[in-house]
C-alpha cells in the first residue's frame, strides 16, 4: 500500500491564517491537536504510524508555536481557540472526525459551547482539565510570566539553554524523556523572534475564565453522546491522573475505561 504524502496547507480563518499538515487519503479522519508553545511536530511519530490507514490532519494552533501571528483583535482565549478549532473543521468540511487532544484542554469548551457537531469521536489524552488551566507548576510559571511586562520574552529566552528545559517549572514535568533539542527549538523559535507571537500566547494564557466557568464546561461533557475514550499518563505531575479519571466518569460514552500509560 502506497503511503500518502504529507502536504502543507493554510486556511484563512476569522482569527488569522492557520497552517496545517494533511496526509490526505480516504481513510478515517484524525485531527490531532497540540498544546501551548508547541506545534504539530508533537504528533510526528503518531502520524508516521497511522498515516497509511488514516487521513491525519495536524493544525498549528495559535498557542505560541505558530509562525504566522493572528490578527490583533483575534479572540485567543480558551473559548476563542476552541471556536477556532470548530471553524477549522468547518472550513475543511470535515465530518465524523476523530478529534485527539493532548496538553490543550479545549474539549470541554468545544462541547459546552455547542461546537462539537463535526466530531464523531473525541479522544482525550493528558491535558488541561477542570480548573487546571494552565496546568500545574509549569502553567503557574507561564501565567506569572505572561502577567509581567517582558515576562514571556525573558522566560522563553532562558529556554534557549538546554538545562533550563528540564526544570520542574518548565518542561521537566511534562515528559519522561527529554524532547529532542531541535524539536523544542522549532517550538520556541516563533516566541524568540516575534513579539506578535508572544502577544498571541499572552492572550491565551491570560484568557482563562474563572474557576466556576471552567467547572461548568467540564460538567457539559456529560452531554456528549459520542464515543470519548480517555487515556492519561500515570506519572504526569502537571496534569494529574485524577484528572483523567474524572472526565472518564463524566462522559456517558467514554468507549472504554480510562487508561494510564
Amino acid at each position: 500500500m502506497t503511503e500518502p504524502e504529507l502536504s502543507a496547507g493554510v486556511l484563512e480563518l476569522s482569527a488569522g491564517v492557520v497552517e496545517y499538515e494533511d496526509t490526505g487519503g480516504d481513510g478515517p479522519v484524525l485531527v490531532l491537536l497540540h498544546g501551548v508553545a508547541m506545534d504539530g511536530s508533537l504528533w510526528r511519530h503518531v502520524v508516521a504510524d497511522l498515516r497509511a490507514g488514516h487521513r491525519c490532519i495536524v493544525p498549528t494552533l495559535p498557542l505560541g508555536g505558530h509562525r504566522r501571528p493572528m490578527r490583533p483583535d483575534a479572540d485567543l482565549s480558551v473559548l476563542g481557540v476552541a471556536r477556532l478549532v470548530a471553524e477549522f473543521l468547518e472550513a475543511l468540511d470535515l465530518t465524523d472526525v476523530t478529534l485527539v487532544m493532548n496538553d490543550w484542554g479545549g474539549a470541554q469548551a468545544l462541547v459546552a459551547d455547542g461546537r462539537d457537531q463535526r466530531i464523531g469521536k473525541l479522544v482525550i489524552t493528558s491535558c488541561e482539565a477542570f480548573d487546571n488551566f494552565p496546568p500545574g507548576l509549569p502553567g503557574n510559571n507561564l501565567h506569572t510570566s505572561a502577567r509581567l511586562p517582558g515576562g514571556l520574552r525573558t522566560a522563553f529566552t532562558l529556554l534557549r539553554l538546554k538545562p533550563m528545559r528540564r526544570l520542574p517549572m518548565t518542561w521537566g514535568r511534562m515528559t519522561r524523556r527529554p524532547v529532542p533539542g531541535e524539536v523544542m527549538d522549532g517550538w520556541f523559535r516563533p516566541l524568540w523572534t516575534s513579539k506578535e507571537i508572544r502577544r498571541d500566547l499572552r492572550k491565551y494564557v491570560l484568557g482563562v475564565p474563572p474557576k466556576d466557568e471552567l467547572l461548568r464546561w467540564a460538567e457539559a461533557l456529560r452531554t456528549l453522546d459520542r464515543p470519548a475514550p480517555v487515556a492519561w499518563a500515570a506519572e504526569d505531575r502537571a496534569m494529574p491522573p485524577e484528572h483523567g479519571r474524572r472526565p472518564a466518569e463524566l462522559l456517558p460514552r467514554r468507549g472504554e475505561a480510562p487508561a494510564t500509560t
